[in-house]
């Protein structure tokens, strides 16, 4: 070897110790955060296609090998949720009784979650029992930081109601609070939990308030520097972000508050490739259902701030091996829900309802589009045939079935479609028997209330998705390019010989709808600026105060879920081999929701409502008093100067 070559040598070794010293320091200085947010109770893996090709995603067995992957890389490592770990699969049954995804989360090696809006859907008593039964198994249980739960209080200052009493207490026996701070390679980490404005909103019947989020995180933010001295700040946010920055609740939060070094974001099931980068603080959003693993890790700089060293989505999907300790678990809480939720009603939980011979549009797509949906069709047409077999010989027609957007949860894939397929679709809420699933209600509207229902979904949809209904029993004709509130140009009854019935708009009608949907009808009017106005009334035309009264219940008293609408129906198709087949109608529209993209000025000013006239008669009014105004001006500007013209003259 040449003195040349040994020289060569030396100074590569040099630089591989030099490299590898960095990279050790690096190591050992950095800090690595795994998260996830918007689980939903997916313990199971789920479908999906992509591609024209079906996937499996998700699932705590092959999330849990993952996160034993990356603890080997770094057993010092963080793993938070940002809330909404329940609610949207079967497993949501026993959400109360065993806290099924609190303790397999607790089982994982989460350090610290926090409460998303969905945790409060059984109401106050149903989260504190969740607690409880979470604390009674005596099992790991991570970490709750929640920050900004506000309990109502009598003039006395004593807090309302006996269900708030008992949330309050279990979240203090659980030992939950709104900050917690961990120790990570030598580092104190500060993690707070919020909930946003728009989830606090989405959680209608939990009873408490939440202060605002962004006021609270940084009165949290300076308790964690001054007092607690921490070297790092995480915050658990279920706000969420959207494409609009300026509307994006998560962004706002790191704007305000710049002191906070990492926001997980959940709520709005936002996957984000790379994170938002606002002033020093990293937004990490991984989607929803467990079909990634989100990582960060980040390493301190002189300043004191954070610097990311690495960000990650690791797919959770079929190329993953579930560990065989948590699948057991998740196949004896299963046995749990069959035994306490699925027997009474005759159905198995991997039962096949029927067979698909094609795909629905992901849920994802449908929030985009405003548009008729097959599967909206597919959802509102079981609602009216469940009704008519739970009503047997009693049976009053319906004439209308709708269902929002927002309550639909999860769509349906090719292949066969099974009883926890039909529940994740309609998973949402509980009714009065405190069982999983909205019940259906019947309530009558006036044809022209009718009307104004097909306007609040052309108007309102652009500004609330949510709010886009599907129906079954109408169809309308609406041009997005018109006013707001007269979008709609034409209305009529869609028989199911798909004749049309014109719509007479003093008759009442009989329309059928989930509770939460029906009651959300009487809200119209605060949410259309008092221009809309629709009153759900009873068979007699008085107005409904008592919705829960109104329930369809089967012939033995049972409420009729939407969830079961939809499985009934399912059954109810033509077979082969046994087997139920969704039909090749509900593959295509059936022209219940027709989009009018004319961009003429007949197309915007034929067939104007009261609203319409009024508003260009406020146009008109404008464009008369200006014009006068112009001619005063114009004439007065003439009379001043034949005035000069005058005294010039005179002089």
């Amino acid at each position: 070897m040449t003195r040349l070559s040994k020289g060569l040598g030396l100074l590569l070794i040099l630089v591989l110790l030099i490299a590898g010293s960095n990279y050790s320091q690096a190591a050992e200085s950095s800090v690595t955060i795994l998260f996830t947010h918007d689980l939903h109770d997916n313990l199971l893996p789920y479908k999906v296609e992509e591609n024209g090709k079906l996937e499996s995603r998700g699932g705590f067995a092959r999330l849990q090998t993952v996160i034993n992957l990356q603890r080997e890389k770094d057993p010092d490592l963080l793993l938070l949720d940002g809330g909404d770990f329940s609610m949207g699969t079967l497993f949501q049954t026993i959400f109360d009784q065993e806290a099924a995804a609190l303790r397999l989360t607790g089982e994982m090696g989460y350090d610290t979650v926090t409460l998303g809006n969905h945790e409060f859907d059984y109401r106050p008593q149903g989260l504190a029992d969740c607690l409880t039964a979470a604390r009674a198994s005596k099992e790991e249980l991570p970490f709750i930081v929640a920050g900004n739960i506000s309990y109502p209080v009598d003039f006395e200052g004593r807090i309302t109601g006996k269900d708030l009493k008992q949330l309050q207490q279990s979240l203090y026996e659980y030992g939950a609070g709104p900050y917690t701070v961990l120790e990570c390679k030598g580092y104190l980490i500060g993690v707070f939990g919020i909930m946003g404005q728009d989830a606090a909103s989405n959680a209608p019947m939990s009873g408490v308030t939440f202060t605002d989020p962004v006021e609270q995180a940084g009165l949290i933010v300076d308790k964690l520097h001054q007092q607690e001295k921490v070297d790092m700040i995480i915050c658990l946010s279920h706000s969420g972000t959207v494409s609009e920055e300026d509307e994006s609740e998560d962004v706002i939060l790191a704007q305000k508050v710049p002191e906070i070094d990492v926001i997980i974001s959940g709520h709005s099931h936002s996957k984000l490739n790379q994170p938002i980068k606002i002033g020093n603080t990293y937004i990490c959003s991984a989607g929803e259902y467990g079909q990634n693993l989100g990582k960060i890790t980040l390493i301190q700089q002189g300043n004191s701030a954070w610097r990311q060293l690495e960000y990650q989505l690791i797919p959770i999907n079929d190329r993953v091996s579930a560990d065989s300790a948590i699948e057991k678990r998740i196949d004896k809480f299963k046995s749990i829900v069959q035994k306490t939720y699925l027997d009474g009603m005759g159905m198995t939980f991997d039962g096949i309802l029927a067979h698909s011979s094609f795909s629905f549009m992901p849920i994802s797509q449908m929030t985009e589009q405003h548009a008729e949906q097959p599967l909206g069709n597919l959802i509102s047409d079981a609602f009216i045939y469940a009704v008519r077999q739970a009503e047997g010989a009693n049976y009053q027609p319906v004439d209308v079935a709708i269902v929002p957007n927002g309550t639909i949860r999860a769509s349906l894939v090719k292949g066969d479609i099974t009883v926890s397929d039909a529940f994740n679709v309609s998973s949402l809420g509980t009714g009065p028997d405190n069982k999983s699933g909205y019940p259906l209600i019947s309530v009558y509207l006036t044809g022209k209330e009718l009307k104004t229902a097909c306007e609040v979904d052309a108007s309102i949809t652009p500004l609330m998705n949510a709010a886009q209904l599907y129906m079954s029993g109408l169809t309308y004709t609406f041009n997005p390019n018109r006013l707001m509130f007269n979008k709609v140009t034409d209305v009529a009854l869609l028989r199911s010989d798909g004749t049309r019935e014109e719509i007479d708009d003093a008759k009442l009608y009989r329309l059928v709808a989930g509770l939460y949907s029906a009651q959300m009808l009487s809200v119209v009017g605060d949410k259309s600026f008092g221009l809309l106005s629709i009153i759900p009334k009873n068979r007699e035309g008085i107005a409904i105060t008592d919705f829960e009264a109104e329930i369809i219940r089967d012939g033995e008293n049972n409420e009729l879920k939407e969830w079961l609408a939809l499985a009934e129906y399912l059954q109810s198709f033509d077979q082969i081999n046994g087997v139920p087949q969704i039909p090749s109608y509900y593959n295509q529209k059936q022209a219940r929701k027709i989009v009018d993209n004319e961009t003429t000025v007949r197309a915007f000013l034929a067939k104007p409502n009261v609203i319409s006239l009024t508003v260009y008669g406020i146009i008109i009014l404008i464009v008369l008093l200006v014009i006068l105004s112009i001619r005063f001006l114009v004439k007065r500007r003439q009379i001043i100067k034949q005035k000069h013209t005058y005294d010039r003259m005179s002089r």
